[in-house]
């Protein structure tokens, strides 16, 4: 076991430990191709592509977990709503992270998500991709009945 987990690029000093599944080619190539990490991508749409993600999921535990779940006529739009306190609570601390964390000067940066504007249009586009997200998922549970006829038609056709 001791040949497998080692120092990782041989340095102790870094504080991480390569091991078979952190260090495969694997775990690289799916890393890579997240929105956050993936070459080319603008921060609007790293952020509308976060958000959609985010907003999508976001609405599900609120409708089964919340507190209207015992009442299924106001389950899905208690859920929306708390999803889109959740959704409005995590842009404004986005946007307070990147307030905080950036300077304004600094377009010199290899990154343009490492600069306030970058930022700032990750959280403008994390809004509008979660907001979108949310309303999608909210439509697809209140009008489950015909959605789910719709693609028994098409698989039994």
């Amino acid at each position: 076991m001791a040949e497998l987990i080692k120092p990782y690029n041989g340095d102790p000093f870094v504080g991480h430990l390569s091991t078979p599944i952190s260090d495969s080619d694997f775990t690289r190539a799916f890393i890579g191709n997240l929105p956050a990490y993936r070459k080319g991508l603008s921060p609007l749409l790293r952020g509308l592509e976060v958000g959609m993600a985010h907003g999508y999921f976001l609405v599900g535990p609120w409708i089964k977990l919340g507190p209207l779940r015992d009442h299924p006529s106001a389950a899905n739009l208690g859920g929306l709503i708390s999803g889109i306190a959740l959704i409005l609570i995590a842009t404004i601390c986005l946007s307070a992270y990147g307030l905080v964390s950036f300077q304004k000067s600094g377009s010199d940066a290899g990154d343009s998500l490492q600069t306030s504007e970058g930022w700032s249009q990750f959280a403008g586009g994390f809004f509008v991709g979660a907001m979108g997200g949310a309303f999608a998922a909210f439509f697809l549970l209140e009008n489950f009945g015909l959605v789910d006829s719709i693609f028994r038609g098409l698989v039994n056709s």
